[in-house]
């Protein structure tokens, strides 16, 4: 992991990974929400936004992928009666 100068965090991936995903580091910290990923197919990278404000203390160490993402369900939202 390192930071951009646009304040989000590229990670380089070891595995394919979905947009909306969180990363978390070894002790289930949430560290970051994968925004996008970018780079050639055979070495990937993805650009996430920080979940946190002391990401400073993440840059250059493992990261790996959170199993509960509330992500891939939609919110529902029902319409107000008059």
């Amino acid at each position: 992991m390192h930071l951009a100068g646009s304040g989000r965090v590229i990670v380089q991936l070891s595995k394919e990974l979905v947009e909306g995903q969180i990363l978390c580091d070894n002790k289930g910290t949430r560290v970051a929400k994968v925004m996008e990923l970018i780079g050639p197919i055979k070495r990937p990278f993805a650009s996430a936004t920080p979940l946190t404000n002391s990401i400073n203390k993440f840059v250059g160490k493992q990261v790996f992928i959170f199993d509960q993402t509330t992500a891939s369900k939609p919110k529902k939202f029902r319409r107000k009666r008059r």
